[in-house]
C-alpha cells in the first residue's frame, strides 16, 4: 500500500516578517491553519512539519505537534535534505509539498495535483507551470524516488535551498501541471512576506466561512473580487514564477 506525505516546510527566520508562521489570524496561528487545510487534503495519509534545528524554532515545533502533527527537525538552508529526511523517516512513497506561508492553501486543488503523481501519469507535478492560480496555493507534488535522485544529484545552493528546482528542469522528469479553469487569477496575491501580506489576511479571515466551507479557493476568490479594497492592501507584487 502506497504512503503520501504532505509536508510542510516552517521556520521562524524571515527577512521581511519574523515569526510569521505564529502570527494570528482570527484567533489561531497561521501554522495552525495551514496544517488543518493540509489534514484535510483527501489523498494524504499523513501530515508533517519540517522545520529548521534550533532554539528559534522550538515554539513551531510546540504548535505542530499541537496540532497533532507529526515533525521533523533538519537543516536550515538545505532544504532540500530537510524534505529528504522527513519523506524517510515517515516512509513515503509520495510527497506533497506546501509551504507554512500559504494560510489560504486549498486541500481540494492539492489533492487535484498530488492525483497528478500517485496516478503514475507523473513523476513531479505542480499547479503553476504557467502561473494562473492566485499566488499562495501553490503545491509540488513528487515521488519519493525523484526526491531521493534530486537530494543526490543537486549540487548548486539554490537546487538545495528550492525543494523542486532539479525536478522543474532535469530533462528526463514527467512533469504535470494542474492549471486554473477559465481565468487567469494569478494576479491575487495570497502569500505571506510581508507586513502588508498580514494586513490583507487579517482583514480577509474575518469574512471567511468558519470550517471546511472556507477552504475551497472561490471564498476567498468571492470576498476579493467584491471588495476591491482587500485586494488593494497588498497589491504590486508579480508572482516569483511568472515571465
Amino acid at each position: 500500500m502506497s504512503r503520501s506525505v504532505c509536508i510542510v516546510q516552517a521556520r521562524m527566520a524571515s527577512t521581511r516578517l519574523p515569526g510569521k508562521v505564529l502570527l494570528e489570524l482570527a484567533g489561531r496561528t497561521v501554522l495552525s491553519h495551514v496544517l488543518e487545510r493540509c489534514q484535510a487534503i483527501p489523498g494524504i495519509d499523513a501530515v508533517c512539519c519540517a522545520t529548521p534545528e534550533g532554539a528559534d524554532c522550538d515554539l513551531v515545533v510546540a504548535e505542530a505537534q499541537r496540532c497533532g502533527v507529526e515533525v521533523f527537525r533538519g537543516s536550515e538552508e538545505d532544504v532540500l535534505d530537510r524534505y529528504y529526511g522527513a519523506a524517510k523517516t515517515l516512509q513515503a512513497d509520495f510527497v506533497l509539498r506546501v509551504t507554512s506561508d500559504c494560510p489560504l492553501i486549498d486541500p481540494e486543488l492539492c489533492d487535484r495535483v498530488l492525483a497528478m503523481v500517485t496516478s503514475g501519469g507523473a513523476d513531479f507535478a505542480v499547479n503553476n507551470m504557467p502561473v494562473t492560480w492566485p499566488q499562495g496555493l501553490d503545491c509540488e507534488a513528487f515521488t519519493f524516488a525523484l526526491l531521493e535522485r534530486a537530494s543526490r544529484e543537486s549540487q548548486i545552493f539554490a537546487e538545495r535551498e528550492h525543494v523542486g528546482l532539479f525536478m522543474r528542469h532535469a530533462s528526463d522528469v514527467r512533469r504535470a501541471n494542474v492549471a486554473a479553469e477559465g481565468e487567469d487569477m494569478s494576479h491575487h496575491r495570497w502569500t505571506l512576506d510581508t507586513p502588508q501580506d498580514y494586513a490583507f489576511f487579517d482583514a480577509l479571515f474575518p469574512r471567511l466561512s468558519g470550517g471546511p466551507e472556507g477552504w475551497g479557493y472561490r471564498v476567498p476568490l468571492a470576498l476579493v473580487e467584491a471588495d476591491p479594497k482587500l485586494a488593494a492592501i497588498n497589491a504590486g507584487h508579480e508572482h516569483p514564477l511568472k515571465e
